[in-house]
């Protein structure tokens, strides 16, 4: 299946690692393909630079070390008819959507309650108990 992940699971990722991180990107990188988008990577910089400016070093660091699928962002989509409180989200979906993302990995509240066929939209603990 293809992954993308939302920014704030790399931001967790990142900045609080866990098990369940650990966890999530070895079953990705072995089981998965993971998709990463330029308005993800865009967003990660840029909440690191405002909020944990030190942290800049292990963004790029991640970014050397995994293996992904990287993909320009689709800003807009044909699909107009999605109902999203924050269009911030929107961007993330539509480029899902053309690039064939199977599953948006998420701790966003907008996104998970989005009623959607495909992609799949979950969290990262529904993700690990399901695949």
């Amino acid at each position: 299946m293809r992954i993308l992940l939302d920014t704030n699971i790399y931001i967790s990722a990142l900045l609080f690692p866990s098990e369940q991180f650990d966890l999530l990107f070895e079953r990705i990188s072995t089981k998965h393909e993971l998709v990463l988008c330029s308005y993800v990577v865009n967003e990660i910089y840029t909440v690191i630079e405002r909020k944990f400016p030190g942290k800049k070093t292990v963004i790029d660091n991640l970014l050397q070390t995994i293996s992904y699928d990287y993909v320009e962002t689709s800003l807009t989509s044909e699909y107009k008819n999605i109902n999203l409180r924050d269009e911030k989200d929107l961007p993330i979906l539509y480029t899902a959507i053309e690039h064939n993302v199977d599953v948006i990995l998420t701790g966003d509240k907008d996104l998970l309650q989005l009623e959607i066929a495909f992609p799949k939209i979950l969290t990262v603990s529904d993700f690990l108990l399901n695949y």
